[in-house]
């Protein structure tokens, strides 16, 4: 299975960074996981209702570029249907049954995600009502997404 992880922006925190690579050294033995930047827009502090829908359009248009045509993809969303674990695993396992091989997991910047990444999600999951910082929500995915592979195999995890 491949997976690929979009997010807006590039991670300068050391200690995310660090994490993130020890699940996808981990997530190796499983599926080939690829994690793409792309460019976040720059904008003032203070933005018109347009003005913000401006700067997620563009934001979309970098992340739908990098989203392949046959992907089944994840938009990450507060307003998404919350999941356990186990559910996403459940989920994730049901995709590879069915011949969907390559998962785009996306996480918008700041603002969120534009009406046209919504569009072409499959999906919009969420981890919880609570705002992340979107650098750290790709600590969380990456770790959930093993934590996944893990449950589909059977294998132990620590709780």
């Amino acid at each position: 299975m491949n997976i690929k992880i979009i997010n807006v922006g590039k991670l300068k925190e050391k200690y995310l960074k660090m994490g993130i690579e020890e699940y996808k050294k981990r997530l190796g033995a499983y599926a080939k996981i690829e994690l793409v930047e792309v460019p976040d827009e720059k904008a003032p502090e203070k933005l018109s209702e347009a003005e913000m829908e401006q700067v997620k359009d563009k934001e979309g248009e970098r992340i739908l570029a990098k989203i392949p045509e046959q992907a089944y993809v994840f938009a990450l969303a507060i307003e998404g249907k919350q999941r356990t674990s186990e559910e996403l695993a459940k989920e994730i396992e049901q995709l590879g049954i069915r011949g969907h091989s390559n998962l785009v997991f996306v996480i918008g910047g700041s603002l969120g995600l534009s009406k046209a990444v919504m569009q072409r999600s499959n999906i919009q999951i969420s981890f919880g009502k609570m705002t992340l910082p979107h650098q750290l929500m790709r600590l969380v995915l990456v770790e959930q997404v093993y934590r996944s592979f893990k449950i589909i195999r059977n294998e132990p995890y620590h709780k």
